[in-house]
């Protein structure tokens, strides 16, 4: 959030919601909630890059990503003890209230 922009993120999966498969979700959702604006930003920029999601699937632990500033116990804490249950609400509000399909992107504004 900023006095010009506001952020969130809901989580619309196409695949069965697994934790093998969710480290980026759980990640930036993990992130959200124990982060600053600069560290969120910095730290979402580096989850975004196809060698980090790579990286991420075959194995390695998200905590290696974790960059210069950022509160990572907190984040460690929080990302352990995100549960899957989380992002299958985001799930089931996107395909019920936003009538998205599975894995299907949306912008959503709401502007002043």
């Amino acid at each position: 959030t900023s006095s010009h922009t506001r952020v969130g993120i809901l989580n619309n999966p196409s695949s069965k919601i697994k934790e093998d498969n969710t480290a980026i979700a759980r990640g930036i959702l993990a992130a959200f909630l124990t982060q600053n604006n600069s560290n969120l930003k910095s730290f979402l920029s580096k989850l975004s890059k196809e060698e980090t999601v790579k990286s991420l699937a075959s194995g390695t632990k998200i905590v290696k990503f974790v960059i210069p500033g950022m509160d990572g116990d907190t984040f460690e804490k929080k990302y352990n003890t995100l549960g899957l249950d989380l992002i299958k609400t985001h799930q089931m509000f996107c395909q019920e209230v936003l009538k998205l399909l599975p894995g299907q992107m949306a912008v959503i504004s709401n502007g002043r």
